[in-house]
């Protein structure tokens, strides 16, 4: 998908964030989905959500600052094919074409990367560090389940001596290098240290903090919540996709101050 330029000033960096999360739909919308263990069935569909953001500078401690108002959304259940095309053409609009520097953010959720390779091939790609750290949580927790000061004290060293400071190939080394007699904690233990090995060049955190560049997806975390969660996961409520979609659009156009040129455009046609 390749759109003109759009004129205008440059944009220092431009961020691309995405995520998803379960929005419950009735039994129709789930017909022949899996849940998430093998005998459950689904109860939801995934919408995913895209946020762009411009960044022009940041505080006197190096901290990147968002620059205000400058955050617009964009989100529906469908493919990550289809979405793909969704978040493109917003950061087409926000004037994609015009930035100096793109930065794409999600979690390891391999849509996101995959899109960002299609549609960002240009960008720096960063995983959210938050959620990286959660991963080395969920190791600890299995390693001593009962225990949190030894939890505390294995995070200690492999989270703020490796992961934080960009030490990827020692960590996953790290984590290879425990052996358990449980089944379940290896395979825990393998899984992530494929996780983390696979997105070793998306945690460079020291890199990105001098870079000035923010390191964690809280726009699109928090926007999963305020425009999704909160009207779409009340009590009760069941949706199709197709009328969680038309609310979810709206929702995006209202948050982007773009509500009324919605309406426009639907009288016009």
């Amino acid at each position: 998908m390749d759109l003109p330029a759009v004129a205008g000033e440059p944009i220092p960096i431009l961020y691309v964030q995405m995520d998803g999360t379960g929005v419950p739909v009735v039994k129709k919308e789930t017909v022949g989905r899996q849940g998430k263990t093998e005998d459950q069935p689904a109860h939801t569909r995934e919408a995913k959500l895209g946020c762009v953001f411009t960044q022009t500078t940041w505080d006197q401690e190096g901290y990147p600052i968002r620059d205000p108002d400058s955050t617009t959304y964009t989100g529906a259940i469908e493919t990550a094919e289809e979405f793909g095309k969704r978040i493109y053409l917003e950061a087409w609009k926000r004037g994609g074409s015009r930035a100096l520097k793109k930065v794409v953010m999600g979690d390891g959720a391999e849509w996101i990367w995959t899109l960002a390779a299609l549609h960002f091939p240009d960008a720096m790609q960063i995983v959210d560090l938050y959620h990286a750290r959660q991963h080395l949580w969920e190791v600890a927790r299995k390693l001593f389940p009962n225990d949190q000061g030894k939890q505390k004290a294995w995070m200690k060293v492999h989270q703020k001596r490796l992961l934080d400071k960009g030490k990827v190939e020692r960590l996953v080394s790290a984590l290879r290098s425990i052996a358990s007699d449980d089944p379940e904690v290896a395979k825990k233990i393998r899984k992530e240290a494929d996780y983390f090995e696979r997105n070793a060049e998306r945690m460079r955190y020291p890199q990105f903090r001098r870079l000035h560049l923010f390191v964690g997806s809280g726009v699109i975390e928090a926007g999963c919540k305020t425009v999704i969660a909160s009207r779409f996961k009340r009590s009760g409520m069941f949706w199709t996709v197709r009328g969680a979609n038309a609310i979810l659009a709206l929702r995006c156009s209202y948050s982007n101050g773009r509500f009324e040129d919605y309406w426009e455009g639907r009288r016009a046609a």
